[in-house]
């Protein structure tokens, strides 16, 4: 934690938390010493009925927003970026615990295959832009996550999926 508490304590730091009111970015704003906060875009997330529901929301929109912070992050000169991926990244019949060599060595979830493969993609945009720029882009898989700031949505939550109604 040294080079985080480092950062955050660097109060002439410039720091985006892109999706400061969802679960993770909400925990990590009252560490930093940012002030006006202002959102530019919503991710698209949810649990495996709006992922059956909306596959084109989920894979366009996290596509778009993860390449546009990704390359401006870069481009303007940002020194690190942590993009943040998911378990459902890892193959449906993963090994238990699942290795991290494990991305991309089988079929995803079909269930959320569209959001894993936006997140994959993002995971390997940053990689690319090491390898090419030097660029100091980090990737981190949280396991499952829950707390204040979850969004707990009946139906479209990552959190609570229905299951009295057929998915087709």
């Amino acid at each position: 934690m040294g080079e985080i508490d480092s950062f955050f304590s660097n109060k002439s730091a410039k720091i985006f938390v892109a999706g400061h009111r969802g679960l993770v970015g909400s925990a990590i704003v009252p560490q930093t010493p940012i002030s006006g906060l202002h959102q530019y875009f919503t991710a698209k997330v949810g649990g495996i009925h709006a992922n059956n529901t909306y596959p084109a929301d989920f894979i366009s929109i996290n596509l778009q927003i993860q390449t546009n912070v990704i390359d401006s992050s870069y481009r303007h000169g940002v020194k690190k970026i942590l993009f943040l991926g998911s378990s459902c990244i890892y193959p449906k019949f993963a090994p238990q615990p699942i290795p991290e060599n494990a991305l991309l060595s089988g079929p995803l979830e079909p269930t959320n295959e569209w959001y894993a493969v936006a997140k994959i993609a993002g995971i390997k945009m940053c990689q690319a832009y090491r390898i090419q720029h030097g660029f100091d882009a980090i990737s981190a898989m949280p396991t499952n996550l829950y707390g204040p700031n979850d969004n707990f949505h009946p139906e479209n939550s990552p959190r609570f999926t229905r299951f009295d109604e057929e998915i087709p």
